[in-house]
């Protein structure tokens, strides 16, 4: 596990200061090694998290006559399959390490090899042959790959902080934070800034010396199917997912140092705890957090796994002095994200990070298999289908007329959208509330129609039932804007890797295979995951209702970041930069502060927008990195 960076310039040499301080950026995702390669216009650089092939994996690597280099973040679990046939067709190796497979693999194959590795990776390839820079991500957008391709070259990196370092303008995006203001992240391919993007999940680019541009991609989230293919029966299904489960969890398992497992107390971090007990000789190293506030602890749920499997635990309560780091993870981010669960995320991290380097966890479950209670709200929603056009334009009159602070407004303005899809779109934001917190001047397009045509590639083909669609964009937009996004930056800021055995694209494309009424069963989500898995769990476990990892944020909000939340929301340098009522935030506030209404995730968004913005223009003023060229920022 890794940081990379690096820039190929048109028209002038690379310089190895530069590429050293872009990767000094992103030294927290790789403290063990650091490495840099320069050939011309070309700079590739890493930091490198030392977990496989511990003495012979310094990056970066070549092929044997050095045309080909790669820089790699990641890990390739089927590494070794692919080595021995590499090694069968002539290639010879001089390391142990997944990474110079990577080099081989693209000497015989091209881009058409990606599609062979199993794992999680953003990688980049200089291959001098061609004059080319080939950048990869992984199919679910599990490590990031942030590019800038600009008149004079190319930039890229980990982070955005290294692209930063490298001089790129930083000309602020505002089509990016309208989506945020929807989202609560900014999804791929947006970043805060017009210069730069994500690579896709999926996804691939070559960058030639001429600045032309080739993309590709190798893999696309399969459409959940609504019914079974003749012959595909529950029972085999629940023996495939318990095989392909347990396959998955074994690949994570391969490391040359010690390894461990996030355990919340859920169905699927469990699950994972369970089948790596039964695939390794030694105790597993458990870590797991909890609160004061008793619905959202799950500690004795968690203990009650670790007993049943006998697991090396290590528990720690998370007190609201804990949220000090709030303005770390800011820094973390680079860009605005407003899920809160970041904070229980960054201090299991960092509480793993003080016994093993490598951490298992469940994410992605609640995605493949129908986990959450939002999509039981999306087949309640199907009835508003039957109400009358004419009299959904009343209800939308109506709720037009009520005052913002009615319950009954959300309900009425829900009815009277025209689409379930747009009901679907609009139940974390809703559109009225977009409409009295911000400027029109600043947004005047606030309606699902935007949402839609900007996420069109986060959502299947025209047609698709209501539930498919909202089950492919809870994969292919959130799962990989928000979920991993936020692990991601919270283990490697305390240079944790985490790995996901949720998602072996093999286990994703089965799950894909598998009706929604075999995973939305019994009154539960997930039900044939549970099925397949659940003899392993303790019954408390299965009767427990769906928690999210989150924080009581709600209760601090009125008590120990009061303070705190209103300085930020209520400061001239927040309400002056024209996006948002000022009337309205200080009436978000009063509301929170009084009970009357939970505001506390969009008070959050709030918060971590102004937070990014501060942070935005203290580090705008420092001076972009040796050899970068002067611009205007």
């Amino acid at each position: 596990m890794c940081g990379i960076a690096g820039q190929f310039l048109r028209e002038r040499n690379a310089e190895p200061a530069a590429i050293r301080s872009m990767c000094d950026q992103i030294r927290h995702r790789g403290p063990d090694d650091e490495g840099f390669h320069v050939d011309g216009g070309c700079g590739i650089g890493m930091r490198r998290l030392s977990i496989i092939d511990l003495s012979t994996g310094h990056q970066p690597m070549s092929n044997e006559d050095g045309t080909v280099w790669v820089v790699f973040n990641g890990e390739v679990y089927n590494y070794q399959e692919l080595r021995a046939d590499l090694i069968r067709k002539g290639h010879r190796f001089r390391t142990n390490s997944d990474t110079e497979t990577l080099v081989h693999l693209y000497e015989e194959e091209g881009t058409q090899g990606i599609q062979k590795l199993r794992g999680m990776f953003a990688y980049a390839i200089w291959d001098a042959r061609t004059r080319s820079v080939l950048l990869v991500r992984d199919r679910f957008g599990k490590k990031p790959l942030y590019f800038a391709a600009l008149p004079e070259g190319l930039y890229f990196g980990s982070e955005l902080k290294c692209l930063r370092a490298a001089g790129v303008p930083l000309e602020i995006d505002d089509e990016a934070l309208q989506l945020y203001f929807w989202c609560f992240y900014i999804p791929d391919p947006w970043s805060p800034y017009k210069a730069i993007r994500k690579l896709p999940a999926g996804g691939w680019m070559r960058y030639h010396a001429d600045g032309k541009i080739e993309q590709g991609r190798y893999w696309q989230l399969p459409v959940p199917v609504e019914e079974a293919a003749p012959g595909f029966t529950e029972t085999e299904a629940c023996e495939r997912v318990r095989e392909l489960f347990d396959e998955s969890v074994r690949l994570r398992l391969m490391a040359d140092v010690p390894l461990g497992a996030f355990l919340s107390g859920g169905i699927d971090s469990s699950s994972v705890v369970a089948s790596m007990t039964l695939q390794t000789k030694e105790p597993v190293k458990t870590f797991s957090i909890g609160f004061d506030e008793p619905n959202f602890n799950e500690l004795p749920l968690a203990a009650a796994v670790a007993r049943k499997y006998n697991t090396d635990h290590h528990e720690m309560i998370v007190r609201p002095n804990s949220v000090d780091l709030v303005t770390k993870l800011v820094r973390h981010f680079d860009e605005p994200f407003a899920d809160s669960s970041a904070i229980p995320t960054y201090l299991v991290s960092e509480f793993a990070a003080q016994y093993v380097k490598v951490a298992l966890t469940g994410d992605g479950g609640d995605e493949l298999f129908a986990g959450y209670d939002s999509f039981f709200a999306v087949q309640r929603n199907r009835r508003m289908d039957r109400v009358p056009r004419p009299l959904r334009k009343m209800m939308s009159i109506g709720a037009d007329l009520l005052p913002y602070s009615a319950y009954g407004k959300h309900y009425l303005r829900m009815m009277s959208r025209s689409t379930a899809l747009d009901r679907y779109l609009e139940s974390d934001t809703p559109h009225y509330l977009l409409r009295k917190l911000l400027k029109k001047e600043w947004m005047p397009a606030i309606d699902t129609a935007f949402l839609r045509s900007r996420l069109a590639h986060c959502l299947p083909p025209n047609g698709a039932d209501i539930l498919t669609q909202a089950l492919y964009f809870e994969t292919a937009a959130k799962l990989t804007g928000d979920m991993l996004v936020k692990v991601d930056r919270m283990s490697m800021a305390n240079s944790l890797e985490v790995r996901c055995p949720m998602l072996d694209h093999k286990l994703a494309e089965l799950a894909a295979r598998i009706p929604h009424s075999w995973k939305m069963k019994n009154g539960r989500g997930k039900d044939i995951f549970i099925r397949a898995l659940g003899d392993r769990l303790p019954p408390e476990l299965l009767n427990q209702p769906k928690r999210g990892f989150g924080v009581p944020l709600e209760l601090w909000f009125r008590g120990s970041l009061r303070s705190f939340l209103w300085d930020h929301l209520t400061s001239a340098s927040f309400l002056n930069r024209g996006m948002v009522s000022a009337e309205f935030v200080h009436h978000l506030l009063s509301e929170h502060d009084r009970g009357r209404r939970n505001n506390c995730h969009h008070l959050w968004k709030l918060l971590m927008l102004e937070l990014w913005f501060r942070d935005f223009e203290q580090c705008r003023d420092v001076p972009a990195a040796v050899g970068a060229q002067d611009r205007a920022v």
